[in-house]
């Protein structure tokens, strides 16, 4: 049995369907009762709380980072006969940068995995291609699209190809193993915007945002540590995310997929 956390988010929802249709007993976590989750089992739980998550009976955990106690969510689903953890972290965590939000707690949850005692795999995607749906308002509003960090490129990554190394890993033979995971190029916003363009039948446009005007719209968004954390990333260059790591490749032993392919299978989205 795995459980899956995140199940109704881009990742964990991507693992789960992952797994439909291989037979394979599946639970998701969701906070809410009448959370329905096609292909999988829901189970209530919250991971702020360890003694509400459902451990027993689950062999592997496909867990988020970043909850208030990690070591003790750990101890909890080691006690309760789990075996591997794959967690999902993140580029920053190699920074290892505790005064830095984003890569701290990356950081500290890779480090109480290690501690659990339990065989762990950890997933390290760049940025997800699902980021560009954050633009769904102004294609919806007219051709414009303002980036942020215009002259950043980003091999992102499908989650979809997250998800395939997750399930992999979670089945065993990945323990302690990090992959690093991307797409297969690393493309400026205003090549994404491009590619959406194509595959929209529309002629947008990209217009990017300067430095402090990119700090506003976070601002507005999310807490004010998280938009220095980013600005560290991009703005000053603390983060890398245009190599491009061979890693889906080789668990998958396909090439990953395109933004192109990403955007085409998700147009109904962005009209």
């Amino acid at each position: 049995m795995f459980l899956v956390t995140g199940a109704t988010g881009t990742a964990g929802g991507a693992v789960v369907r992952e797994f439909a249709g291989t037979g394979e007993p599946v639970r998701a976590l969701v906070r809410k009762p009448d959370a329905v989750v096609p292909g999988a089992e829901p189970v209530v739980g919250d991971l702020n709380d360890p003694a509400s998550v459902p451990f027993e009976g689950v062999t592997g955990v496909f867990l988020l980072s970043g909850y208030a106690d990690m070591p003790g969510l750990l101890a909890r689903a080691r006690a309760a006969g789990v075996e591997r953890v794959v967690l999902l972290s993140g580029g920053s965590a190699a920074l290892a940068d505790l005064d830095n939000a984003v890569s701290r707690y990356m950081t500290l949850s890779e480090r109480a995995v290690r501690e659990s005692g339990l065989a762990w795999t950890f997933l390290r995607p760049r940025a997800f291609m699902s980021n560009a749906l954050r633009w769904l308002p102004q294609l919806r509003a007219g051709d414009e699209v303002r980036v942020q960090y215009p002259d950043v490129p980003a091999a992102c990554v499908d989650p979809g190809d997250i998800a395939a190394v997750a399930v992999r890993a979670l089945r065993g033979g990945h323990e302690g193993r990090i992959y690093d995971l991307t797409g297969p190029e690393a493309l400026l916003p205003a090549q994404q915007v491009a590619v959406l363009g194509r595959v929209l039948s529309r002629d947008l446009r990209a217009v990017g945002l300067s430095d402090e005007e990119t700090r506003a719209e976070m601002a507005a968004a999310m807490p004010a540590d998280y938009v220095e954390a980013f600005a560290q990333f991009y703005a000053e260059g603390k983060l890398d995310e245009a190599t491009v790591h061979p890693d889906v490749a080789e668990v998958t032993g396909r090439a990953p997929r395109t933004f192109e392919q990403w955007a085409r299978e998700n147009a109904d989205a962005f009209r």
